[in-house]
């Protein structure tokens, strides 16, 4: 988290350096001066704008800088024949035209990048830039090397394709009229723990697999069949293979597919084809590193280990090789890798392009049926695409890219073009800086290529740090007094010597001469305005303005400044301090000392609301305004100014002291009122617009109140009894009613809620019995015998 944290802060600051130094150049600040440069060299490096005089340019007490941009230099008058200022160049060196076609009479001199050769001069900041143009050609060879898992689990692949050369043959022919094909094949290295290592296995590591009883030893590579284009030989040897069987799950196939890629004459790619490399799988690879689980610590070294038996010789000694290293030796042989891989392992394969450059994936049906169509799509999809790769880029120089597709638009940053058709012409423009000088003499080169192209266009770099007035140097000039080298217009001193000349002797206390320079000790020699020449400070030369002193401790340029103009243009700047002329004032004389433009009409100053500061009124009275504060609306005086104008009105009225009100709609408006000696009320009302005018509206009549009558107030208060007494009656009278029907309400609740009713009352037993007549008859005869006895 710190370092985080740490990073960040140091992201930041520099974003900030960069964006001061983005804002110091768009001010317009002359970098070139700034920088003190001694020598050209040292200016060249400054900015890419900056040039160097080599004419003599002293002048009096004032050391003009040789540093400058090119037209300030013309100016002073140094002639465009001593004016050093190299600018980045390119030319081209080889330039044949783009080809149309491929095969034919012409194969050979094939061309699908155009220049083929430029050189760069580059001066350090200043960018040069290149077109360059690309063009698949119709008709070009295909090379295609079949490279088969032969794993157990691919046996129903292999039965497919025992006749795949001749059908594959044919659907070629249809986009090139010259198709090789090769074949070869691959399992995992044969050592534990990634196959059968036991000895009943070594012959056949199938023993005792009941579902597939025999099977051959597991190897890493076997190149089969060359490239050709005798397809019928791809079907002989299909015919004639068997599948292995291996311990783990993950298989030795980028071993196979990096010695198919560096065996370049043992599997018989040729220089003016393209070349597709189809890896045909099931299952996942195995990687760098894997291979020390069986004790293999070496690296793998990117060449070719074909036996004579065209078997890889080196799969039980060296490690499995990198993602890095594959892609490298793909590219390096121009061969464009098709992975075609089952549906589980598509999304692995498929990150793998991400990292190795001209890959693509496609999804293998169960069987390998669909692998003719799959070899067919992957070659359009590679026939479409244009991407230039960078090789060997030198570190200090900025590679900026714009692509300009079939569509025609410009695309800054890309460097690819897409869903392109055979003969479509795409172009990029190529812009290239250096950030750095290297030594004196340094060249170096990079080259350009589209991905899976032979093409290239081969770019050699030199630099342009050096000036060519270096070439006249003059050891012991009589220019330096001889005693010194002049070298593009200056003098380098020998040893003791000093001065623009070299013609001062420092002897044996030369430091003391340089206290002479300085105005203070521990304060820079010349105030670091200047150079010290025989105990005298002469003074740079500024495109601000001028630089002198003793100590070139004054200017006429670093002054106070209102709205960026110097001393407000009303004063002189003298050795950082502004000399204000008659009338002005002030740190930067933007303070007139003048009061004319601050009275007001009555002849008062600010019309006695507001104070003259710097010749412009500050009102100081709440609500005042105008450029001499005269208006004011709300001041207490407003109303007692302007009602005098209504007198001639109502002059029978004398009026009293008056009241000022501001509850107006327009919040500018005051309402003004005063009373009359009949308590009647006068109202009127005043503004201010904009335009100076004063707008006073009066009323033409006053408001006089009147005695009540007597009667009336009597009725009101007799009434006002009566409506209250019905209201607070009506009142009872709806409380009473709401309770009573509550009350109610709950009484038949209650009722509806009885368990029981009269008729069903256990305590109550009717009058009347009921009895059988059998029993009534028992009964009555009981009783007459009873009688007789």
């Amino acid at each position: 988290d710190h370092c985080t944290t740490g990073l960040t802060s140091f992201l930041r600051l520099h974003d900030i350096i960069l964006m001061l130094f983005v804002l110091f150049l768009e001010s317009g600040l002359n970098v070139c001066m700034s920088g003190s440069a001694t020598s050209c060299e040292e200016c060249l490096l400054i900015s890419p704008n900056c040039a160097w005089c080599q004419k003599d340019m002293l002048k009096a007490r004032t050391l003009t800088s040789r540093c400058d941009l090119s037209q300030n230099l013309l100016k002073r008058g140094c002639e465009a024949r001593f004016i050093e200022n190299p600018r980045s160049v390119s030319s081209i060196l080889k330039n044949k035209p783009l080809s149309s076609k491929g095969s034919g009479s012409t194969q050979y001199d094939v061309i699908q990048i155009q220049p083929q050769k430029i050189s760069l001069s580059l001066r350090p900041g200043d960018q040069t830039s290149f077109e360059v143009q690309v063009r698949p050609v119709e008709d070009y060879p295909v090379d295609l090397y079949y490279l088969m898992d032969l794993s157990l689990s691919m046996k129903d692949d292999l039965d497919t394709i025992r006749n795949l050369g001749t059908k594959l043959a044919e659907e070629m022919k249809k986009l090139t009229s010259n198709f090789r094909l090769g074949f070869g094949t691959f399992v995992d290295k044969n050592m534990s723990p990634f196959s059968y290592t036991a000895p009943k296995y070594q012959e056949n590591p199938c023993n005792g697999y009941k579902p597939f009883p025999n099977c051959v030893p597991s190897f890493g590579f076997r190149n089969l069949l060359s490239l050709t284009d005798k397809v019928d030989r791809f079907n002989e040897e299909v015919q004639k293979q068997m599948v292995s069987r291996n311990r783990d799950a993950p298989e030795g196939g980028f071993d196979a597919i990096l010695q198919a890629a560096v065996c370049k004459e043992r599997i018989g790619w040729r220089k003016e084809a393209y070349h597709l490399l189809v890896f045909a799988t099931d299952d996942v690879p195995h990687l760098a590193l894997d291979g020390k689980l069986a004790g293999l610590v070496q690296p793998h070294d990117g060449q070719c280990h074909l036996n004579e038996k065209n078997e890889y010789s080196a799969s039980t000694k060296m490690d499995y090789p990198s993602l890095a290293l594959l892609g490298e030796k793909l590219a390096e042989n121009n061969i464009f890798l098709i992975f075609a891989v089952t549906k589980r392992h598509y999304v692995l394969y498929k990150n793998f392009t991400a990292l190795i450059p001209g890959t693509t994936v496609e999804i293998l049906d169960q069987s390998s049926k669909n692998i003719i169509q799959l070899i067919v799509t992957a070659y359009n999809n590679i026939r479409s695409k244009v991407e230039l790769s960078v090789w060997d880029h030198p570190e200090d120089l900025n590679l900026a890219f714009t692509a300009t597709c079939q569509d025609g638009q410009s695309l800054s940053g890309l460097r690819k073009c897409a869903d392109l058709k055979i003969g479509d012409t795409v172009s990029f423009d190529i812009s290239v800086d250096a950030r750095s000088c290297p030594p004196s003499g340094t060249q170096k080169s990079f080259t350009i290529k589209p991905v899976g192209f032979k093409d290239r266009l081969e770019v050699s770099v030199d630099y342009r740090c050096d000036c060519g007035c270096t070439r006249y140097t003059q050891t012991n000039s009589s220019r330096c007094s001889s005693s010194g080298t002049y070298a593009c217009g200056t003098c380098h001193c020998e040893s003791g010597y000093r001065g623009a000349h070299c013609e001062c002797e420092e002897g044996d206390a030369g430091s003391l001469n340089l206290s002479a320079c300085r105005e203070a000790e521990g304060k820079q020699v010349c105030s670091g305005r200047g150079e010290c020449s025989c105990n005298q400070c002469w003074c740079y030369e500024s495109e601000f303005g001028k630089i002198y002193g003793t100590f070139c401790e004054c200017d006429d340029f670093s002054c106070a400044r209102h709205k960026g103009i110097l001393c407000s243009g009303h004063g002189d700047c003298h050795c950082g301090e502004c000399k204000c002329h008659a009338g002005y004032i002030g740190d930067n004389c933007n303070c007139s000392t003048e009061t004319a433009p601050c009275v007001s009409e009555d002849g008062r100053i600010c019309s006695g609301r507001g104070s003259c500061v710097c010749g412009r009124c500050q009102c100081t009275e709440p609500g005042a305004f105008g450029d001499t504060c005269e208006k004011c609306p709300t001041c207490p005086d407003a109303c007692a100014t302007k009602r005098l104008l209504t007198l001639s009105l109502h002059s029978s009225h004398p009026p009293l002291p008056p009241l000022s009100l501001s509850d107006t709609d327009d919040p500018s408006t005051v309402l003004c009122l005063y009373k009359t000696e009949n308590d009647c009320v006068m109202k009127f009302t005043y503004s201010e617009h904009a335009s100076g005018q004063s707008v006073l509206t009066a009323l033409r009549e006053p408001e006089c109140a009147s005695a009540p009558d007597a009667l009336t107030v009597l009725l009101a208060v007799v009434g006002s009894i009566l409506l209250v007494g019905i209201v607070l009656l009506a009142i009872w009278k709806l409380v009473i009613t709401i309770h009573d029907r509550r009350e109610f309400a709950r009484f038949q609740s209650a009722r509806s809620r009885a368990r029981y009713e009269m008729a069903s009352n256990p305590l109550y037993k009717q009058p009347i019995s009921t009895h059988p007549v059998e029993t009534v008859f028992q009964m009555y005869s009981k009783s007459y015998n009873g009688g007789v006895h």
